[in-house]
């Protein structure tokens, strides 16, 4: 689908490097929880433990954002939780592709907190390059998204739970008619409870968000902006 095999080999690359990593989250939370840790908050432990961890989203979700993008004509996307860039690069490819369709300029606005992943994501992102359709914007994203303007065409969530919820309230006032918004493991039974926040902020309907889970596996939300 991409038609870039550059880009193809870059990913297939960083995919296998998360799979082998998915068993190690999953031994890290079980630890957690005989620990009596159910909570989504964040310690040193819990970032010093993700440091290295890639944690990105599987191909075929992130085949189905490049393919909604790309529908959307998605020109400005925000993306929460960039760690290494692995869906920020199926992201940039739909914006590079729809500006080179239809003319134009377009951004991917990527966040991520931690300076390592953050450098290594860059890395990859000139590797591939698509570093001229991101804007990677390192720290609290509370604070690097507030002169965030719109309007945004698709979002998408991947991040530690407890921050969905100040992400999309920065992110909703900008959302366009027909914008969509994904976010990652709304169906896991251990993320779904720290998503509550932000599954009452779409149930609102000021907000005019209408959303339904995508039978992927772990669960994919998308939300549509009705007006």
């Amino acid at each position: 689908m991409l038609n870039d095999p550059k880009l193809e080999a870059i990913l297939a690359s960083l995919h296998e490097r998360s799979r082998a990593q998915e068993s190690l989250s999953a031994s890290y939370f079980d630890g957690r929880a005989a620990e009596g840790r159910s909570d989504w908050g964040t310690d040193a432990r819990d970032h010093a433990f993700y440091a290295d961890k890639l944690v990105a989203l599987e191909p075929e979700k992130a085949l189905f954002c490049y393919a909604v993008c790309r529908a959307l004509g998605a020109r400005r996307i925000v993306e929460l939780g960039t760690s290494f860039g692995v869906s920020t690069l199926y992201l940039a490819a739909a914006v590079r592709d729809n500006c080179k369709a239809g003319g134009g300029a377009g951004v991917v606005i990527g966040t991520e907190h931690e300076p390592a992943k953050a450098a290594a994501a860059r890395a990859t992102f000139a590797a591939a390059e698509l570093s001229d359709w991101i804007d990677l914007r390192e720290g609290d994203l509370r604070e690097t998204l507030k002169d965030l303007a719109g309007p945004v065409d698709f979002a998408l969530f991947d991040i530690w739970t407890p921050m969905a919820r100040p992400a999309l309230e920065i992110i909703a006032p900008h959302l366009r008619a027909g914008a969509v918004i994904c976010a990652d493991n709304t169906a896991q039974p251990r993320a779904r409870a720290g998503y509550a926040d932000f599954f009452a902020f779409i149930a609102d309907p000021a907000h005019g968000l209408r959303t339904m889970t995508l039978p992927f596996r772990g669960g994919l939300e998308m939300a549509l902006k009705t007006d």
